[in-house]
């Protein structure tokens, strides 16, 4: 695992080190100045009308809710590199400030109060396995934004139960494998440069197989990609991929049976965390509109800031919002100290999803009409955080992973800790 700049993890989760605390200062900043200002014009143009260049941005909403041209997308790029901030993500021997799990997160927060996402480097976990020349053939080129990736997990039949891969990988020759199946609900499929993808090696008569990763290159014959219309996208952001392609063993990650461990990983801080941070990024910025909406506007000769209905609804918002940052923060931090953080992360994903949708909704209630239009944040932000409670894996599956903690010989860690 990549290294780290040493730092002491916050007693209080409430406290970050002050070099956390200036870079989220620096964030906050960045977005406020060359983002925020842009929301108007993504909002105002149709995804599908324009080129929006090679700028890699993993979990953005480019082709989602707007779009801005290329030339603006390499002008952010260009203030991330400025700034520091397109490179705080990564590890120190890759050019970043191994700030870690809870460095990031603070990132992604800020990041997430504005539709218009800061380009920034964004490097899953697992590709740190990589390799001889995988390392410059994928993760080097990655770390530069050079290249996109597209992870395939999910199967048609399979939905949230990921165990039970049916896309196999068999041997087709010496030093060569043949991977036949289908992957469905693959974000960016259209854009990756390759597929980081899990399939089933069964060998010597093994009937449940074992989930290997394998790095696919979208050019490889035999990449057949689908779109799929989603609801809270204005253009295909979804794929449903079938592929039967033949890939060397320069192209398998890690070992034969370390694919699911090494899927989890992403899961884990790069998907389940991060809803967390969608939503802190999310309601902290309602927070700052809806407070500035109802001390302005009036209804039957009172202000709305002093209607009690809307003062709680602010003030659930408030609490949600620190519940969430609260738990996410303790998986980072645990997280930067090796521990198991899986009951932690679908905590901060169910927390972020769940709760994260509940107040987006109040916020929406508070804007009315306004909250309805798709030419203000909140609409945008209130699909975003509706899908969280599916992407990544649903609420009953981080439920399920919770109470099976909860439950275990030593579930009173969970609530003495």
């Amino acid at each position: 695992m990549p290294s780290t700049v040493a730092y002491t993890a916050p007693e209080s989760m409430g406290m970050l080190p002050p070099e956390l605390a200036d870079i989220k200062k620096l964030a906050r900043e960045v977005v406020e100045k060359e983002c925020i200002p842009l929301e108007a014009e993504f909002l105002g143009t149709d995804p599908r009308t324009v080129d929006q260049g090679s700028v890699l941005t993993l979990g953005d909403h480019r082709g989602r809710n707007g779009a801005l041209p290329a030339a603006t997308w390499e002008r952010l790029r260009q203030v991330a590199l400025d700034t520091g901030l397109f490179t705080v993500d990564l590890p120190v021997e890759l050019g970043g400030l191994g700030l870690g799990a809870l460095g990031s997160f603070v990132v992604a927060e800020e990041l997430n109060r504005s539709l218009v996402q800061l380009p920034v480097a964004k490097v899953p976990g697992a590709l740190y396995r990589c390799e001889g020349t995988q390392r410059e053939r994928y993760l080097y080129p990655v770390v530069a934004g050079e290249k996109r990736f597209a992870f395939a997990l999910t199967e048609p039949e399979s939905g949230s139960d990921a165990t039970r891969i049916r896309t196999r990988a068999t041997r087709s020759g010496p030093g060569t494998w043949r991977i036949r199946g289908e992957k469905t609900f693959i974000s960016g499929a259209d854009e990756a440069d390759f597929v980081m993808l899990v399939a089933s090696v069964r060998e010597n008569g093994d009937e449940r197989g074992k989930p290997t990763l394998f790095l696919i290159d979208r050019e490889v014959p035999g990449i057949d990609i689908t779109p799929l219309r989603m609801w809270h996208t204005a253009a295909p952001h979804q794929f449903t991929m079938h592929v039967d392609v033949e890939v060397g063993d320069e192209q398998m990650l890690g070992g034969v049976g370390e694919g699911f461990r090494l899927a989890q990983h992403f899961l884990v801080i790069h998907d389940r965390l991060s809803r967390g941070a969608l939503a802190c990024g999310i309601l902290s910025r309602c927070l700052e509109l809806a407070t500035d909406w109802v001390t302005q506007r009036s209804s039957f000769g009172a202000p709305l800031a002093d209607r009690q209905a809307i003062q709680w609804a602010l003030t659930d918002v408030l609490m949600i919002l620190k519940s969430i940052r609260a738990v996410s923060y303790e998986c980072a931090a645990k997280a930067d100290q090796g521990e198991d953080v899986r009951t932690l992360a679908a905590m901060a994903k169910f927390m972020g999803g769940n709760w994260g949708h509940r107040a987006i909704d109040a916020i929406m209630q508070i804007f009315g009409g306004l909250g309805e239009s798709e030419e203000f944040p909140v609409v945008h932000w209130y699909r975003n955080l509706r899908h969280a409670r599916i992407g990544g894996g649903t609420d009953e599956v981080q439920r399920i992973l919770m109470a099976r903690a909860l439950l275990s010989g030593s579930g009173g860690a969970l609530w003495e800790a």
